[in-house]
């Protein structure tokens, strides 16, 4: 049993606990003047049996325990002690351990506590495949797949690239760099027109390609810049065939891939719209197809394609037969584009039939005109204004007949009518007048288209021997030819007239000259036909030399499968 009791002095033999300050104690009554407060004892008594006393109020014995009763005392300043400096602190095995760094240079690389460095988090990978990352997964990094992956059957998307740090100026710059390279391409200006590839086609046919196909040097007077072009920049099937046409030259004079390639791809857009177009158009009176201009100059320049693109398998022929019905049934509403087309079909018609042992009469006057005019001054082409083309096609006929007389063995093959044919048509050449002024390029041309035309009536009506006549007659032609400007638009007519003057070349210094001509007629204009051209002459040397060789050249171009014309 425990009793409390209240002393103010704890009794002898009692076993005390009292916390006192380490000051003197004042008097009781000076108490409330200290600032220490003095403590009043709470003793609690307990009764044992080793301890009995009896107690003179009830009798009872008990052993006491006085336990003080301590009450709250203001902290001063004096009570808080100091913190013991780092050298008197105690080691703990927790706490790092704080090492004292001796005098002298510090350290480049000053030790870490082990206990830091075991703390430290290892850091998470970044280097591991696309997959295990998705995933969540620890990936082995194995390249290019990773074996976590395909020992799970799962497919592995591989790595990302390796971003090399750079700095914000560097990447300041690349943005820069990124934004300039953004372009947007500007439309098309024409139709057809689709890059840079394509203007540069439309300049060259501008600058050069229009000039070796006429006798006009001048673009303001060339009829296919000052004509047809304007109308391909209306029509989009026309600019095609424009293009076209001035790739079939850039190739023959600089052959690459990429010209073959832009020429077949504008060739067959512009064959595809004047399809289109020819489908859409409904016939005229009695039945008879009425074509715009805008296509009767498609077919113009496809025929003139076949030219530069040198081709042989006689691919101008379709062309050819449509101008042909174009020129019998219609009449442009344009005169100056109904001459332009009236001269270069004609041309390219009667042309086609000395190279070649297919043709028709070409209908004539009776004094060896077409039935048409055209001004000598605005002519493109030599031979069809003045006349001469009408003794050609006189000739090419005398041919055909004289032609099927040997075939069928019909003696005498130059018969009476043959005979009064030939004499016309050297009368009427004798008597031909130049409508060029002396001295003038044109006037050199026209005459070696005159001399030229009486070598073909003399090769017709032969036989395949040396004679003065025909010597003095191609020694003068070769000198009209080396009277003429080497370079320039002269040259662009220069190749039928050589044609025919090289099949009648027997002489040695006669093809010395020949061949002087050819090479500088294919470094002048870079048309694919001028190469077939002379492998013909080449063939027909050939057949002199061996005496074997007749007027018949038309036939070796058959029996090689070539129909092209020598223009």
């Amino acid at each position: 049993m425990i009793s409390t009791i209240s002393l103010g002095h704890p009794p002898p033999g009692a076993h005390t606990r009292l916390s006192t300050s380490s000051s003197p104690q004042p008097s009781m009554s000076s108490a409330s003047d200290s600032p220490f407060t003095t403590p009043s004892y709470e003793t609690n008594v307990l009764h044992t049996p080793e301890t009995q006393s009896e107690d003179p109020l009830d009798g009872r014995t008990g052993s006491l325990e006085i336990i003080p009763k301590l009450e709250e005392t203001e902290l001063q300043l004096a009570d808080v002690k100091e913190e013991p400096s780092p050298e008197d602190a105690s080691i703990s095995p927790t706490e790092p351990v704080r090492i004292r760094r001796a005098r002298g240079r510090p350290r480049i690389h000053p030790p870490r506590s082990p206990t830091t460095l075991a703390k430290q988090a290892k850091a998470r990978s970044k280097t591991g495949c696309t997959t295990c990352r998705k995933r969540k997964k620890k990936c082995d990094e194995t390249k290019p797949y990773c074996l976590s992956c395909q020992k799970n059957n799962i497919h592995c998307e591989g790595y990302k690239p390796v971003e090399l740090w750079k700095s914000g100026k560097e990447k300041a710059a690349e943005a820069r760099k990124r934004s300039l390279d953004i372009k947007f391409e500007l439309p098309p200006l024409m139709e057809g027109v689709e890059n840079d590839l394509d203007r540069d086609l439309l300049q060259h046919f501008v600058s050069r390609a229009s000039a070796v196909l006429s006798l006009h040097g001048d673009q303001s007077t060339n009829p296919f810049t000052k004509i047809l072009l304007p109308m391909a920049l209306q029509h989009e099937g026309l600019m095609h065939s424009v293009l076209c046409l001035s790739a079939s030259h850039m190739f023959s004079v600089s052959p690459s891939q990429e010209y073959e390639d832009r020429q077949a791809y504008h060739r067959g857009k512009a064959l595809q719209l004047l399809h289109h177009d020819l489908e859409r158009q409904k016939a005229g009176e009695g039945g008879v197809m009425v074509y715009e201009d805008s296509n009767v100059a498609q077919i113009l320049l496809h025929l003139l394609h076949s030219i530069c693109d040198g081709n042989t398998s006689g691919e101008y022929r379709m062309h050819m037969i449509a101008a042909k019905k174009i020129a019998m049934s219609q009449k442009s509403s344009n005169p100056e584009f109904q001459s332009l087309f009236d001269e270069f079909f004609y041309y390219h018609w009667i042309a086609s039939q000395i190279t070649s042992l297919d043709g028709t009469e070409v209908p004539m006057m009776e004094d060896f005109n077409l039935p048409f005019k055209i001004n000598p001054e605005t002519a493109g082409l030599i031979g069809i204004s003045d006349g001469l083309f009408g003794f050609l096609s006189k000739i090419s006929n005398l041919r055909r007949r004289l032609r099927a007389r040997i075939d069928e063995k019909i003696e005498p093959v130059m018969d009476y009518e043959a005979l009064y044919s030939a004499h016309a048509i050297d009368t009427g050449l004798r008597g031909w007048v130049c409508p060029y002024p002396t001295g003038t390029p044109r006037y050199t041309i026209s005459m070696l288209y005159r001399q030229a035309t009486w070598v073909y009536l003399y090769r017709t009506t032969k036989g395949a021997h040396p004679h003065p006549f025909i010597k003095s007659a191609v020694d003068d032609g070769l000198r009209y030819i080396s009277e003429l400007p080497a370079e320039g638009w002269i040259q662009s007519n220069v190749l039928l007239p050589l044609f025919l003057i090289g099949c009648a070349a027997f002489e040695e210094e006669q093809r010395v000259a020949v061949n002087a001509a050819f090479t500088n007629l294919t470094a002048c204009t870079g048309l694919g036909n001028i190469s077939h051209a002379k492998e013909i002459v080449d063939e027909v040397w050939t057949a002199m030399d061996e005496g074997t060789e007749n007027w018949d050249w038309e036939k070796k171009c058959f029996a090689r499968g070539w129909d092209f014309l020598a223009t």
